[in-house]
Parts: C-alpha cells; sequence; structure tokens
C-alpha cells in the first residue's frame, strides 16, 4: 500500500469512521444468522442481501484500517511550500482571467463543493511541482486548458 496523506481533521474522520464500522459489523453479522434461519439458502433473498452488506462493510472496513496505518499527517510534513504539493492551499486563473482556489488532498479528504480536489485529479496532477508565476497547460477531460499560479500558500 502507497502512502496516504491526510489532514490532522481527515484522519480523524478516518478513524471515527472506522469504529462506527466496527460496532456496526456485529450487529450486521447478526442479521446474517438471523436470515440464514428463514430457510433455503439457494432462495433467500435476506440472507444473500444481508451477506453482501457484511462483504460491502468489510471492504471499507479493510480499506480504512489500511489508509489509516500508511497514513503520514500533511502538517507534519517537511513539504517545500514554494511549490504545489498535497496540503497546499492554491490560487489560480485561467485563460479567460477566472480564478480558482483549491486545497490540495488525498482522495479520501476530496470535496469539490468545499474546493478540496483530489491530488490524483487531471488538474492537481497537472500543476504539481510548479511554482508561483509559472503557466501550465493542464490536459483536462474537456480538453487542454492553461493555468496562471497567482499564490500558494500552507
Amino acid at each position: 500500500m502507497e502512502e496516504v496523506y491526510l489532514t490532522r481533521v481527515g484522519r480523524k474522520r478516518l478513524v471515527n469512521e472506522l469504529k462506527e464500522l466496527q460496532k456496526k459489523k456485529s450487529v450486521v453479522q447478526d442479521e446474517v444468522a438471523l436470515a440464514r434461519g428463514f430457510g433455503d439458502l439457494r432462495e433467500n433473498a435476506e440472507y444473500h442481501a444481508a451477506k453482501e452488506t457484511l462483504a460491502n462493510l468489510m471492504r471499507r472496513i479493510v480499506e480504512l484500517d489500511s489508509k489509516i496505518t500508511y497514513s503520514k499527517i500533511i502538517e507534519e510534513q517537511n513539504i517545500n511550500s514554494d511549490e504545489i504539493f498535497i496540503g497546499a492551499t492554491i490560487k489560480i486563473q485561467d485563460e479567460n482571467g477566472d480564478n480558482y482556489e483549491y486545497i490540495i488532498v488525498d482522495s479520501e479528504e476530496a470535496n469539490p463543493a468545499e474546493n478540496r480536489i483530489s491530488i490524483r485529479s487531471p488538474l492537481a496532477q497537472g500543476l504539481l511541482g510548479h511554482k508561483v508565476g509559472e503557466t501550465v497547460t493542464v490536459e483536462l477531460p474537456v480538453g487542454k486548458v492553461k493555468f496562471r499560479i497567482l499564490k500558494i500558500f500552507r
């Protein structure tokens, strides 16, 4: 598993979600056991639904546990503040003169409604490593777009 960079708040959110899912696991396991008693398992929709719910729950628990285990807190990293990297808040301007401000975060913390974009997004990938004053051409789903980097702050 590769390292996951999270903010302190983002890591805490993942830890809390993991705790809640671990509590829910025993309830879902009980539902599976109860549904098993409803008859022939080949035709038992409740059993199959409960098993699928349990499988999805266990998949997310493993995923969260792994992310938490391999997480590094962005605020504790010695990251060059002159370049765009994970954890940076950036202000950019497109070719039309429109300004945008984004925070580059891990995909687990991404939320476009809050201007938090994933480091794996095409925009972030195109801007990584660049500095204030540079104009960068980024390949986006809509085509190539030029952005001027106005400000980088942490």
